[in-house]
C-alpha cells in the first residue's frame, strides 16, 4: 500500500512532508524547517515520529532538529558528506544506501549542486521522490556550492525516476519559476496551461509541491537543457547539455 503523505507549509515559504505506513504506525519527517506546524501535523493524526531524513544542511531544512528530537526521540539520517554541518545523525548515509519507512525501501540519491551532499529519497512503491532544494517545482535549486554540471548531472538522475513520480520539493517558489520558464519556451502550452492552474491555486492559498515528473518534463526548462528546440531558442545548437542548463541556470540568476 502507498504510504500516506502529508504536506506541511512552514516558515514563510518552505514545506516538510510526513510519510506515515497505516499497518505499523512507522512514520518519518522529511527536513525540519519549522518545530511547530510538523509536532501540530502528528499530534493531530495520533502518530508518533520515528525518523527524520535531512535532505541538506541549509538552516531551512534542519533548525526544527533539536527541537523534534527532544519531542519525539526520532532518530535522525543524513548525508555522510554532509555529517560535519548537519545535526548529529544516528545514521550517516551514502548514494545507493535504502532508508525503510513501513514496509518500504526509499533509495538515497545523490543529487549535488545546490549544495555538495545534497540528497534526494525516492520512494518507488509509493512514487514519491523527496528533492528538496535540487528539483523543485518548475525550477531548480541555485547552485551556491556545486557545478552546473554537476547540478546537470544530479537533475538527469531524477529526470530518469518514473514520470508518474510525485517531486516533493522543499518550497513554494513555483509562481515565480515558470515566470521565469516562459522567457525560455514562451509558446509552450504546457507550461501556459500550468501557470494558469497555478495561478488559481495560489489565489486560493493552496500548495503547488508537489508536482508529477511528467509535468516537470514537459515545462521546467532545466530538464529540457538536452532538448534540440531548447538548444536553438537559445542561440546553442552544438552545445553540451549541462552547457545549455549553466546557461538556463545563469539567466535564472539574473532573473
Amino acid at each position: 500500500m502507498t504510504l500516506e503523505l502529508v504536506t506541511i507549509p512552514c516558515r514563510t515559504d518552505n514545506y516538510a512532508y510526513l510519510l506515515h505506513d497505516a499497518a505499523s504506525g512507522d512514520t518519518a519527517l522529511i527536513d525540519a524547517p519549522e518545530a511547530a506546524p510538523i509536532l501540530t501535523a502528528l499530534q493531530t493524526r495520533g502518530w508518533t515520529l520515528r525518523q527524520i531524513l535531512i535532505t541538506h544542511h541549509h538552516g531551512d531544512h534542519i533548525e526544527a532538529v533539536p527541537e523534534l528530537v527532544a519531542a519525539t526521540g526520532a532518530q535522525v539520517l543524513g548525508a555522510k558528506a554532509d555529517a560535519h554541518r548537519l545535526p548529529p545523525l544516528t545514521r550517516a548515509l551514502t548514494e545507493g544506501d535504502t532508508v525503510q519507512v513501513g514496509p518500504e525501501s526509499a533509495q538515497v540519491i545523490d543529487v549535488s549542486g545546490h549544495t555538495l551532499g545534497h540528497i534526494a529519497f525516492h520512494f518507488p512503491e509509493s512514487r514519491y521522490a523527496f528533492t528538496a532544494d535540487s528539483l523543485m517545482a518548475g525550477g531548480c535549486g541555485r547552485l551556491f556550492e556545486g557545478t552546473p554540471a554537476q547540478m546537470w548531472h544530479s537533475l538527469s538522475k531524477l529526470a530518469a525516476l518514473p514520470p508518474e513520480t510525485l517531486i516533493c520539493s522543499g518550497h513554494e517558489y513555483t509562481a515565480s519559476n515558470l515566470r521565469f520558464a516562459t522567457t525560455i519556451e514562451p509558446q509552450n502550452e504546457a507550461l501556459l496551461s500550468r501557470i494558469a492552474r497555478v495561478t488559481t491555486a495560489r489565489a486560493e492559498n493552496r500548495a503547488t509541491v508537489p508536482s508529477r515528473l511528467s509535468g516537470e518534463l514537459a515545462t521546467n526548462p532545466f530538464l529540457r537543457a538536452n532538448l534540440p528546440h531548447i538548444k536553438a531558442l537559445l542561440g546553442l545548437p552544438d552545445a553540451p547539455d549541462a552547457a545549455v542548463f549553466a546557461e538556463i541556470r545563469a539567466r535564472k540568476d539574473k532573473f
